[in-house]
């Protein structure tokens, strides 16, 4: 265990079991797996439980046993916990930081404001528990009294991504235990020891055992994942990830008719018109394309500016990309780290392969960086770029900036809305109508205007078409984890007695 890891100021955060009905165990078979590489030196840097059917099954009991007594909790007694286990993720923040710096290779500064972001979440959703409030309805009938309660949805079964170790897996934590929900996690299996170290927060913060499992796989995500969307008693499936896969998952949902909530790949536009504040616009498509190097659903992909300010826009961009300095996420001064593998970087060489071969022009950037690992790619800046290039049609998932032209509103709309998916877009503009004509004409389900940056616990996260349904975070982000259930009382119209 441990190439190379930073001293953690507590070492019992570093893992190499998985949690499951509050003890620490491995998977039955004996397996393991050791894919976990440093990004940024190849290297392996631990092994975790390789977990299969059985595994699964096992953690869907744990949570099935918990779930009696834990829905029971008030919404006060649950706000507490996640309350506790919020202020621990704070207390351990630094070594939450360096968890994820090590094995998702992003730049330390980063990954301690995604410490940040998924600690809110814990503290979002405590503030949520004890107000998940039912209705009275004026019934048709005179004798009928009407009303509704919300109860939790039952086991959840929780999918998350690498791109944000802890985050993701908050997000869905918070409001299922919030709404009285138990559930399985399935920790993303190039990432598993932020996960881990999340878990053991949750046995010291007092989470009742069975009330939070942790299963741990990588060549046995698929078995997994089927475990989960066949299970009987799970009753909701919360996935981030591939549309591809969302749609798999949904397919073996059909059966058990589960509830579903997904958030799927992205492809986002950002858009600057000739009225942008020149200077915020450039440090917003900096902040948006360039965060995580490129490697989050809902990164700025498909850079668009209006042809008055197009030169004066790529000029300016490009002269912010040259102060990067990219390496290992510890150096100090690195802005941006490695990708996650050697397919991530092939995807992106294809892209900026594509563009070059069709007239794009690379201002900065370009190649691989072998110098410093199989992983790194230097931030690049293309223009000339044309609606049928891959990058076009394509979430690159990297840090390629592709800039295309475009003439009036009417057209960058049309060519913003020519895609499957539709999860964030961006624009920047000074004239007030325009805002919300274009606001209003997007076809995603989250926008930024006159910002590269929305993410916020208070804000609801999800898309429209194929960047799947549901909400995360903000109030409405518990819905997804409650069902209402209508009482209707009969009788209830009589005279006061002794009338």
């Amino acid at each position: 265990m441990g190439h190379n890891i930073p001293p953690l100021n507590d070492k019992s955060l570093l893992k190499s079991q998985t949690y499951v009905n509050g003890e620490w165990i491995g998977a039955k078979s004996g397996k393991t797996f050791e894919v976990h590489v440093d990004p940024a030196t190849g290297k392996v840097i631990g092994t975790m439980p390789e977990m299969d059917k059985s595994d699964t099954e096992a953690a869907i009991a744990a949570a099935e046993a918990a779930l009696p007594s834990f829905r029971k909790t008030t919404g006060r007694e649950r706000s507490r916990m996640l309350r506790k286990w919020y202020q621990l993720m704070m207390d351990n923040a630094e070594d939450l930081a360096k968890l994820i710096t090590w094995e998702n290779g992003k730049p330390f500064a980063d990954a301690k404001g995604e410490v940040t972001y998924a600690a809110n979440f814990f503290e979002w959703f405590a503030e949520e528990a004890p107000r998940v409030y039912g209705t009275t309805i004026p019934a048709s009938i005179a004798g009928n009294r009407v009303f509704t309660i919300k109860e939790p949805v039952g086991v959840c079964g929780l999918i998350t991504p690498w791109n944000f170790p802890a985050a993701m897996i908050t997000r869905k934590i918070g409001p299922a235990l919030a709404a009285g929900c138990t559930v399985v996690a399935k920790s993303p299996g190039e990432t598993p020891f932020t996960a881990a170290a999340i878990a053991e927060l949750a046995h010291r913060a007092g989470i009742p055992k069975g009330v939070v499992n942790f299963v741990t796989a990588l060549e046995n995500t698929p078995e997994v994942g089927s475990t989960l969307t066949n299970s009987k008693v799970v009753r909701k499936i919360s996935f981030t990830g591939s549309t591809g896969v969302g749609k798999l998952l949904m397919k073996q949902s059909a059966d058990t008719l589960k509830k579903l909530s997904f958030e799927l790949g992205g492809n986002a536009p950002f858009i600057v018109f000739d009225d942008a504040d020149l200077e915020l616009a450039v440090t917003g498509a900096i902040a948006s394309k360039f965060r995580s190097s490129g490697q989050t659903c809902v990164c700025a992909n498909r850079i668009y500016v209006q042809a008055g300010i197009y030169d004066a826009f790529a000029e300016k961009f490009a002269e912010k990309v040259k102060d990067f300095k990219v390496g290992g996420g510890y150096d100090e001064g690195v802005t941006h780290g490695p990708l996650i593998h050697d397919r991530a970087v092939s995807k992106v060489e294809a892209h900026v392969k594509d563009a070059v071969e069709q007239g794009g022009k690379v201002l900065i950037g370009g190649h691989k960086m072998p110098e410093l690992g199989s992983t790194f790619f230097q931030p690049t800046v293309i223009r000339d770029m044309t609606a049928d290039m891959q990058l076009a049609n394509e979430e690159t998932f990297g840090p390629v900036a592709g800039l295309f032209k475009f003439n009036t509103e009417a057209d960058v709309v049309k060519l913003a809305n020519a895609a499957d998916v539709g999860l964030a877009g961006y624009f920047f503009s000074r004239d007030i109508q325009r805002v919300y004509r274009v606001a209003e004409a997007l076809d995603v389900g989250m926008i930024g205007v006159n910002t590269g940056l929305i993410s916020d616990p208070a804000a609801p996260f999800g898309g429209v078409k194929e960047s799947g349904f549901g909400r995360e975070g903000s109030h409405l982000g518990i819905e997804e984890y409650v069902v209402t259930k209508m009482i209707t009382v009969g009788g209830m119209g009589q005279p006061l007695q002794g009338e």
